[in-house]
């Protein structure tokens, strides 16, 4: 704390003040905490305290700089990001790395936001599991090392059957402990704010194998079920009836369709504003760009200046 604080100029000399459970004491034109010495060793105890004053003195504060300056936490990982992260570790191949990203997003293991990924509650948990039962797996001088064992095995410097082996004796064993140990972890339903147009009873948001959908709180005797769908806020400008909403492909890339699929077979890569071309009538889409985002014709007639 000490290192964070920016004393306080003091011009009238005045009383101890605590504060939070916590002490400061001034001297000369300077405010300073009990702890004072435990962090600058080289100071005197006298300069760190008054002596008794009396009732009546006053303290005025003339000058103080509050801001503090900690350390940000490392920004969330892009694709790319990860993939450079991936070659600079070790970790991998360039035939592994797409696979890899595809299946962390397809087990929900995490969320593309703002494209970044995010943890999902579901990812917290296995990584905790994880490096509670199989430290080894997560240690990544472990996995560049093993990966490295590996290529020498495609070069026919290592025996695999050795590799393997010495691989999997402590890895077995660590499968069996957790087998044993490791306890049933049940990720909670979330209310989902309206009821089952079949039974009448509560709806709630339950954890899939392609993330989260919407089910019935009585299933399984009630298997109604629902996906969750984003609505943009746009009336889908094909059939004018239906709301566009946000879907994912299978290789979970973000693109618009009409909420009355299959009824109208709308879809766009890019996200549509609600708003006609001036020169052409086409709708108006808003697509990604260095910076920001632009809107755009998708003819190619039309553009307005990016926005940040």
């Amino acid at each position: 704390m000490a290192s964070q604080m920016t004393p306080a100029i003091m011009d009238t000399m005045a009383v101890t003040i605590e504060q939070n459970g916590v002490t400061f004491k001034a001297n000369g034109s300077k405010m300073k905490f009990d702890g004072f010495l435990k962090v600058y060793g080289d100071g005197k105890e006298k300069d760190n305290l008054l002596p008794d004053l009396e009732t009546g003195d006053q303290v005025k504060l003339v000058n103080s700089n509050p801001d503090q300056h900690f350390t940000q936490p490392p920004a969330r990982y892009s694709e790319a990001n990860l993939i450079k992260a991936l070659e600079e570790k070790g970790v991998g191949r360039p035939s592994t790395y797409s696979p890899t990203i595809d299946t962390i997003q397809r087990r929900y293991y995490v969320k593309e936001v703002g494209r970044r990924f995010e943890p999902t509650e579901l990812g917290e948990i296995v990584n905790k599991i994880i490096v509670e039962y199989f430290p080894d797996i997560v240690n990544i001088d472990f996995t560049a090392n093993l990966e490295g064992k590996l290529d020498q095995v495609e070069e026919g410097k290592e025996n695999w059957i050795k590799l393997v082996d010495k691989f999997y004796r402590p890895f077995s064993t660590e499968v069996e402990s957790a087998t044993k140990n490791m306890e049933k972890v049940q990720i909670k339903d979330e209310p989902a704010g309206f009821n089952c147009e079949i039974c009448g009873a509560p709806m709630v948001i339950k954890m899939g194998r392609y993330g989260k959908f919407y089910a019935c709180s009585r299933f399984p005797d009630c298997r109604n079920t629902k996906a969750i769908v984003k609505e943009i806020g746009v009336i889908c400008p094909k059939c004018h009836e239906g709301q566009v909403i946000e879907r994912k492909s299978k290789r979970h890339r973000i693109f618009y369709g009409c909420s009355r699929f299959p009824d109208c077979d709308f879809v766009s890569w890019d996200k549509p504003v609600g708003r006609d071309c001036p020169k052409d009538g086409h709708f108006l889409v808003e697509k990604k760009v260095k910076g920001g985002t632009q809107v755009v014709c998708p003819n190619g007639d039309y553009e307005e200046p990016a926005q940040k």
